[in-house]
This record gives C-alpha cells, structure tokens and sequence, in this order.
C-alpha cells in the first residue's frame, strides 16, 4: 500500500495483491488498500514549536511500521472523520487484527457512504477471510465512486482472478496498467498476498501479467514474469509461442533463451 496514495498494494500484487486505500503502504500485490487524503510526511522546516495535528504524527508512526502507536494518535483525533477512521483501520490490518480493521472501515463509510478508500478496504477484508464475490461487489462500489483509481482495478482483477475469472480478471488488469504502468510493480507491507495461494496459481498469475506486458510492448516486464511463471512451475510452455499477445517478442533473443531453459521450479 506510496504515502499519500494507494497503500499498494495492501499487495502485493497478487502478488500483487490488493491493495489498502487511504494512507501508508498496505501489503501488496494482490490485495491493495487504497489510500485516501493522506498527509505527505513533515520536513523540518518552519518555527520550532508549530503544532502537528494527530493525523501527521500518526502517519510518521505509520512510516516508521509503528501500529499500535499511530493507532493511539490517530485515535486523539476528531472522532467524526473517515479519514482518521480509514487510517486507523489500515494500521489494525496491518497488525493482521481484521475484526478491528473491518470496524473502522464501516464506521468511516458510515460518516462518508461515498468514500471509495474505505469501501476498498472492506473489500480487501472480505478477500482475506476468501469472500471473493463480497469483496468483488465491494470493488466495483468503490470504483463507481472512484472510477480512475488503478490500485482498485488491481483488486479488482485479483478478486476475479480468486473466483478463477481469468477473463474478467485479465480486464481488470488492463484497465489498471492503463491507468498507471507501475500499479503492480508498487511494493506494498499489508494485505493479501498471492504469495498465501498455491505455487500453481502464482505462475498462472505472471503467466497473465507477461502477457499483459508483452501486449503493451514493456518486453523487459513482460520477459520478467515469464522467467517468474517458468520458475513457479507453468507448464504449458506453448502458450508463449501460441498466444497472439507474444507475437512481437517471439524473435527477441532473450525471449528463446528464455524458453529454451530448462527451469528450476522455486
């Protein structure tokens, strides 16, 4: 999950995973929490003395993976902000506590029913506990209110891709690289990890990302994931040669080398 934008991805990517919304980094890839009107972190600068409100202080103890301290800062703030609320929830999952988080979510999507972060972020709960319909129907909510937000596209694809939806997942993935080229490259410490899945839909998943990649002409990711997806085990090697996407990159040197080894599952 960068300060001040998506928690990238509470993910990690799916590996990427999902990401939180709403504040500091959420844990990765395939589960993203969304940050929302986060506060960048102070620098030293101004008139000794200046008081920092209770949002900044608790987004440097967030910085610094300081959970339980944020939390009581965050918690010294007003009690009627769904910021503050979302932020708390955030720093709840990432001490893994889901009941806590969940509550603070809904206590600042009841203050703000169109606060997409947060509804995010509920979705990425619902993915934890493995209620991928819920947490799908959740996703598309915040993207209704937020309809640009690539980390949300992200968990989005991640969920369909959990209900083995390869088709609409693959769709929610490009729209998210369309909107940022660098959504599933974001490093995230919170979230659901595809790493928590089997070794088998790991390569399955960067099978899908290289082909994303290979379609949009970014070789040097797209031969990325291909080496991963070799190394977690895919096996259906004929898929590089045969699917359309890597048509371009089938005289690439690297690409045959690639192919040509004989890879040692990790």
């Amino acid at each position: 999950m960068v300060f001040g934008s998506t928690l990238t991805c509470i993910t990690a990517a799916l590996i990427s995973g999902v990401c939180l919304t709403g504040q500091t980094p959420p844990v990765s890839a395939s589960f993203r929490t969304v940050a929302s009107t986060t506060t960048a972190m102070p620098q030293p600068s101004g008139p000794v003395g200046v008081v920092v409100s209770e949002e900044t202080r608790g987004d440097i103890f967030m910085a610094r993976k300081m959970y339980r301290e944020a939390i009581e800062v965050y918690k010294e703030g007003p009690s009627d902000s769904a910021v503050l609320l979302n932020k708390t929830g955030i720093a709840y999952h990432q001490m893994l506590d889901l009941n806590d988080a969940k509550k603070y979510y809904q206590r600042a999507v009841k203050l703000d029913p169109r606060y997409a972060e947060a509804i995010n972020n509920l979705g990425t709960i619902e993915y934890s506990r493995k209620n991928y319909r819920r947490a799908v129907s959740l996703y598309k909510k915040a993207l209704r209110l937020s309809p640009n937000a690539a980390s949300i596209y992200s968990n989005l694809g991640t969920g369909y891709f959990a209900r083995k939806d390869y088709k609409e997942a693959t769709e929610a993935f490009r729209k998210a690289l369309a909107l940022d080229p660098e959504v599933f490259e974001h490093k995230s410490t919170h979230g659901v990890l595809l790493q928590e899945r089997t070794v088998e839909e790991r390569a399955k998943y960067h099978y899908y990302l290289a082909k994303m990649y290979a379609q949009a002409g970014t070789n040097d990711r797209a031969l990325m994931y291909i080496r991963k997806a070799l190394e977690e085990g895919f096996k259906d090697k004929k898929k590089f040669q045969e699917d359309p996407e890597f048509s371009r990159m089938r005289d690439l040197p690297e690409f045959k080398e690639l192919l040509a080894m004989d890879h040692r599952v990790l």
